[in-house]
């Protein structure tokens, strides 16, 4: 890792910055890496997601961090209303252009653009480890949820065992340095993800954030032997 990663992920705003600059220089490919380093299995959590939603006709779904669209059509495939938020206006236009129906919204999960109350689902793959402010971006999703609302988040985990996390962290750093030079002549673009890894409380604190927010019931599922994580909370 560059000391210039380090330096963009040492404070919060510096690492919103980072973000946004991030996502925006790679939202055109974001579909492929994404399929690349889960060896195709992304869109397998992501419907595992949807199916724990319960989105039916005449819910209301807000997508968080709704990059392309992935889970924000699969919601509408099951008939709910769909909104989809990312803060990369980018990744907007390339969920619009795969026709999903749905309405996209540029914003921040930190400052969400609805009133209170307004959705029953909220879910959000790969956000939670991307903003500054975790906690605050969970008191968010509660207030925009209904009270019975569901939040369901899919994100990489930290693996608690040293050796496994060694490894794991091992292999996204090689693969996503290599995939970064070769995309962006940028071996830290694919980088951040590991070093956004070490420094995510992981899925245990994670729910007890979750649940310190207010939260009635929140459990974690473990996904690929612990490497993922789906939490699954209700308002």
């Amino acid at each position: 890792m560059t000391s210039r990663l380090r330096a963009a992920l040492a404070a919060p705003d510096s690492k919103g910055r980072y973000v946004r600059r991030l996502f925006s220089t790679i939202a055109d490919r974001y579909d492929l890496i994404t399929r690349l380093l889960s060896y195709g299995q992304d869109r397998r959590w992501k419907a595992r997601v949807v199916a724990l939603s319960g989105a039916r006709p005449g819910l209301c779904a807000l997508d968080l961090a709704c990059g392309t669209g992935d889970i924000a059509r699969a919601l509408a495939a099951q008939g709910a209303d769909v909104v989809g938020l990312d803060i990369t206006h980018r990744m907007l236009q390339l969920a619009k252009a795969k026709g999903i129906t749905a309405r996209f919204v540029t914003g921040d999960m930190l400052g969400l653009p609805f009133r209170d109350e307004a959705f029953d689902i909220v879910t959000t793959g790969y956000g939670l480890r991307n903003v500054p402010d975790l906690p605050g971006a969970i008191a968010e999703m509660r207030r925009v949820l209904r009270p019975g609302g569901v939040l369901l988040s899919l994100d990489f985990d930290r693996p608690r065992n040293p050796a496994i996390r060694a490894i794991y962290l091992g292999y996204l750093t090689v693969a996503g340095s290599a995939l970064g030079f070769i995309l962006h002549r940028d071996p830290d673009t694919y980088r951040y993800i590991p070093e956004s890894i070490r420094r995510y409380p992981g899925a245990i604190e994670v729910n007890a954030i979750i649940s310190r927010a207010g939260f009635a019931q929140s459990t974690c599922l473990p996904v690929l032997g612990g490497l993922m994580a789906i939490h699954h909370a209700q308002r």
